[in-house]
């Protein structure tokens, strides 16, 4: 591999990943496990993971001596995948494979089994020699981000010991607080022959296969490490019981697949083990991030209070009791990202960025974590539950009264204080994200036209809860949210001779950075905007330069800085088309609503229903391109399909359902099993 290759970050829009938090495993499309090959010109990301550490970096099969050929994947479950591997060196060379692997992955929250059954059609019996080679890595998600080599492996950091003479053959790997120990499986096979050669462990079986019959081994790995930041979830999945009909199988695959997939992505803290929330996103934010948590359990709602009220309480573990610009925390303030150590940048990403492991460089969990407070109260979370967190509602409040606004002009922007953080602390956090509708790059402190419609309608909600609660300060809410209302109305608005609309963003010098953004789409149901600013809005949000045919692209396709394969500047993420036609449900725009859900469904059906975090922009007959370097499995674009689901049934916290005039809605159903 080049230089250049090994910097570069890898791709993995066409690797197949199998998932139960804090573990995943990542393959190539055909289930080969072996980072060791170059994968879209780059180094390969494929390998088994614990939080954020790659234990293992290759997993090869061998028949007599030689790798048989995969033939195909398939996931069956959360954690679970079956790959179809040919021997192609037993029987000479014939046209029919007359030796068949099958190869099945399990995860669990901290163990990973591999079961190999070598099925033989031959009519006599046939005596076989079958290895398994594991190579023991270490190496740090960001390191393996960056396209750089793991340190652990290169620096000899890594110790593997084989059992002493006597015992069953195992071998244990220890790396700083991690050990691993690995066991062949207790079948009559016989006991495999262990050898271990710098970092790679073979388990060799000598096997007879009967006429026409199969022989099964297998291996499992345990992994021990104290220093993750994150856990399992210690409960059930809340919706382990349902299942989606429709009739238009899209709908239901998508539904279903995502459940799937979000079962994969529950995790807990240790502090907290029966508190759940959603890992943000694998392979690269697989690990609580506020903003990010908060939409996907406000997603989720629909079907579960549980998860939302476990991720306000974790956040509300971590709310902020003082500043510290070095983590960007300022009292009563949600963080933004949990990691076990410092995130450090390296290779393609070495641009000092260093964010704390327990990080607040975020502008709008703070009035998302208020807002999904008062949404899971809605929708029927205990009220003894949302009463436990009333002080932790105070003090978000008076952060963003007290905190937020960062230079007195009366909205929340942000800064990075600290020198080495995010530059961009709003959902689009790429350095290059706020733009003019020319191209340049808006500089800061920024104020998001989006936060100041969060911070309108948690305040609204805010003074709610005070009210209903029986705390004092709902009136001072009110008029504090009014004369917000009253000064983003005044101030954001611009017109590019097409139309008006709410500029993306205040500069440094309080001009508003007039380019057209999906941002617009999130003041919808906030109540920030009044009626003639909601039509406005929704307007330019149905025109062909924001509708891409598979979600709301997340800038004008007119805009100077606009490119379909960009990270925030014109793809398309679900979540945010999500949240656009959750804002246009909510002003009684159901037609637009279900057409932003028409190119949702439609996106999902390219993905083969694991819609990815982003993906291109582009419209027309060729269909969503991928963002290669994307995450999949990503909470809140697996959460999105719950929401298509609520709009679709028109559910409502109430418990009224009343499917929409749609094709899509027709044999809709939510199907809970009782056990």
């Amino acid at each position: 591999m080049t230089t250049s290759q090994q910097i570069r970050q890898p791709w993995m829009h066409d690797m197949r990943p199998i998932l139960t938090a804090p573990a995943q495993l990542w393959a190539e499309a055909d289930g080969t496990v072996d980072a060791s090959a170059a994968h879209a010109g780059a180094a390969s990301l494929a390998g088994y993971y614990v939080g954020d550490t790659r234990i293992l970096s290759r997993i090869v099969t061998r028949v007599n001596g030689e790798a048989p050929t995969p033939i195909s994947w398939r996931s069956t479950a959360a954690g679970r995948s079956i790959t179809s591997l040919v021997a192609r060196n037993v029987e000479g060379p014939t046209v029919d494979p007359s030796v068949r692997v099958s190869e099945t992955r399990e995860l669990t929250p901290m163990t990973f089994a591999e079961r190999f059954a070598i099925a033989s059609v031959i009519t006599e019996p046939i005596e076989l020699d079958f290895a398994v080679t594991l190579r023991f890595d270490m190496a740090t998600m960001q390191e393996i981000k960056g396209g750089t080599p793991s340190a652990a492996a290169a620096g000899g950091q890594i110790a593997i010991v084989r059992s002493v003479d006597g015992e069953a053959p195992a071998v244990q790997v220890a790396y700083g607080s991690i050990i691993v120990d690995v066991t062949a499986d207790d079948t009559n096979a016989g006991v495999p022959v262990i050898d271990v050669d710098g970092l790679d462990c073979t388990l060799r079986w000598h096997l007879t296969v009967p006429a026409r019959g199969s022989a099964t081994v297998g291996l499992n790995i345990a992994v021990d490490t104290k220093a993750n930041a994150v856990t399992a979830a210690a409960s059930v999945s809340p919706w382990a019981n349902v299942a989606v009909e429709a009739a238009d199988s899209r709908v239901a695959n998508w539904v279903n697949t995502s459940l799937r997939d979000l079962s994969g992505l529950r995790m807990a803290i240790p502090a907290l083990p029966d508190d759940e929330f959603l890992a943000a996103g694998a392979p690269w934010f697989f690990t609580l991030f506020g903003r990010d948590s908060l939409w996907a359990a406000r997603f989720m709602l629909p079907l579960t209070t549980r998860t939302a009220m476990g991720t306000l309480r974790t956040l509300a573990h971590f709310q902020a009791q003082e500043s510290n610009a070095q983590t960007n925390a300022d009292p009563g303030k949600i963080m933004h990202e949990l990691r076990a150590e410092t995130l450090v940048q390296t290779g393609a990403f070495d641009d000092g960025m260093r964010l704390p492991p327990l990080y607040y460089g975020t502008i709008d969990a703070t009035p998302l974590w208020i807002i999904l407070l008062g949404e899971a109260l809605r929708w029927g979370a205990p009220e003894e539950e949302v009463r436990a967190l009333l002080p932790n509602l105070e003090a978000a409040l008076a952060w963003l009264r007290d905190w937020g606004d960062c230079d007195g002009d009366g909205f929340l922007e942000y800064i990075d204080r600290s020198g080495h953080g995010l530059s961009n602390q709003g959902w689009k956090d790429s350095g290059d994200s706020v733009r003019w509708n020319d191209g340049r790059i808006a500089e800061g402190p920024i104020a998001l036209c989006e936060v100041q419609g969060y911070a309108y309608q948690a305040a609204v909600i805010g003074a709610d809860l005070l009210e209903r609660f029986g705390r004092p300060g709902a009136d001072a809410w009110r008029e504090w949210a009014a004369q917000l209302k009253t000064r983003f109305n005044e101030r954001f608005w611009v017109d590019d001779g097409r139309g008006r609309y709410p500029a993306i963003a205040l500069d440094k010098d309080k001009r508003p950075v007039d380019s057209l953004t999906s941002n617009i789409g999130h003041l919808l149901g906030t109540g920030i905007l009044d009626p003639e600013g909601v039509a406005a809005v929704v307007k330019r949000l149905a025109s062909n330069d924001m509708l891409s045919g598979y979600g709301v692209r997340t800038m004008s396709a007119l805009a100077g800085g606009y490119w379909p394969e960009s990270y925030h500047c014109g793809s398309v993420w679900a979540h945010d088309s999500a949240i656009v036609m959750n804002g246009l449900r909510a002003e009684g725009y159901v037609a637009e609503a279900l057409q932003v859900a028409e190119g949702l469904v439609r996106a999902a059906a390219a993905f083969d229903y694991q819609i990815p975090e982003l993906y291109s922009g582009d419209a027309g007959e060729s269909g969503p391109a991928p963002y290669p370097a994307a995450c999949h499995p990503q909470a809140w674009s697996a959460a999105s399909s719950v929401s298509v689901l609520a709009l679709l049934l028109d559910l409502d916290p109430d418990g009224s359902s009343s499917p929409v005039d749609s094709p899509l809605a027709q044999g809709v159903q939510i199907m809970r099993d009782a056990g």
